[in-house]
C-alpha cells in the first residue's frame, strides 16, 4: 500500500537543524573581529578615549569566555581586565562604589569590568552579604554615579550575559570533572547554583533600576558560547566611532654587522624537549 504523501511514520522524527558555528567559521570571524579590536586599541590610544565594559550574569554564562575572546590579540596595557576580590575589611567600610572608580578608565584606557559593582544587586545580594536596605540605597544611587560617569567622557557598556537553566547545569557539571576547570567552580557557585529564581527576582529588581538611556543593559543571548562572543564584538565596535588611525609602513631594519662577536661556548641550561 502507498503511504499518504507528506506523511511521516509514526517513529520518524523530523530533524534537528544544528545551527552552531563550526570552528573554522568561528575561527574565521573571530580573526576578522580582532583586527577591528586592535583598530580600535590604536584610536582609542590616538583620541585618548575612555572606554568601560562591564559584564554580568549568572555562573557559568561565558563572562570569562567572552572577555579572552574580546583581549587575546590586543594590549593588556590598553584592554585592562579588572576582576576584584572579595573587599577587604577597610574596603567594607568605605562607600560602595568607592574600590570600583579607581580603576575606571583613563585616557586611552579600554577598562573590561568581570562582574562590577552589579554584585551588590546580585551575588551578595541573593547570598545575605549585605541588608535590602544596602541593596536598595545601591538601586538608587547607581544610576546617578553612572550619569556622572558617562558625563565624565567615558563611554560606558553594560552586558549582561543570559543562560538558560539546562545550559547553566550543563556547563557547571562540566567543569567538575574537567581539570582544567575545577578552579572556576567554587563553594559559592554552587551555593548560588540552588537559587536560580532569587537571582531572577535580583535580576529583574537591578534592571528596573538601572536600565537607563544613557547607561542601558545590553542583554547576550549566551547558550551558544562562539556565536555569543562574535556577538558582544560586533556590538560593541558598533557602539563606539572609532576610526582606523593612518600609521606609517613598517619595514625592519637592517641587522648591524657581527663586528668580531663569537657565539659563547657558554654551558646554557636548555630546558628538557618533551613536545
Amino acid at each position: 500500500m502507498a503511504k499518504a504523501k507528506g506523511k511521516k511514520e509514526p517513529d520518524q522524527v523530523a530533524p534537528v537543524e544544528d545551527t552552531r558555528l563550526s570552528g573554522k567559521e568561528y575561527a574565521k570571524e573571530l580573526a576578522r573581529l580582532h583586527v577591528e579590536l586592535v583598530k580600535l586599541q590604536l584610536w582609542a590610544q590616538e583620541s585618548g578615549a575612555k572606554i568601560c565594559i562591564v559584564f554580568e550574569g549568572r555562573d557559568g554564562a561565558g563572562k570569562g569566555g567572552a572577555i579572552k575572546a574580546i583581549t587575546e590579540r590586543v594590549s593588556p596595557r590598553v584592554f585592562r581586565v579588572i576582576a576584584l576580590p572579595a573587599p577587604t575589611e577597610r574596603e567594607k567600610s568605605q562607600m560602595y562604589v568607592q574600590r570600583y572608580l579607581p580603576h575606571l578608565p583613563a585616557a586611552g584606557e579600554i577598562v573590561i569590568f568581570d562582574r562590577s559593582w552589579y554584585n551588590r544587586a546580585g551575588v551578595e545580594r541573593v547570598m545575605g552579604f549585605c541588608s535590602e536596605e544596602q541593596v536598595e540605597s545601591f538601586l538608587r544611587v547607581t544610576p546617578l554615579v553612572e550619569r556622572g560617569i558617562v558625563q565624565s567622557g567615558i563611554i560606558l557598556l553594560k552586558y549582561w550575559l543570559e543562560v538558560s537553566e539546562d545550559e547553566q547545569t550543563r556547563r557547571l557539571k562540566g567543569r567538575i570533572h574537567d581539570g582544567r576547570k575545577v578552579w572556576k567552580l567554587s563553594p559559592m557557585d554552587l551555593k548560588s547554583y540552588s537559587r536560580w529564581y532569587d537571582y531572577s527576582r535580583a535580576r529583574d529588581d537591578m534592571f528596573k533600576a538601572t536600565d537607563t538611556q544613557f547607561a542601558p543593559w545590553l542583554v547576550v543571548d549566551s547558550n551558544d558560547k562562539r556565536r555569543a562572543r562574535l556577538n558582544i564584538i560586533a556590538d560593541l565596535l558598533s557602539r563606539i566611532p572609532y576610526e582606523e588611525v593612518d600609521r606609517p609602513k613598517v619595514e625592519l631594519p637592517k641587522r648591524q654587522k657581527r663586528g668580531g662577536y663569537r657565539d659563547p661556548d657558554y654551558p646554557f641550561r636548555y630546558i628538557p624537549q618533551k613536545y
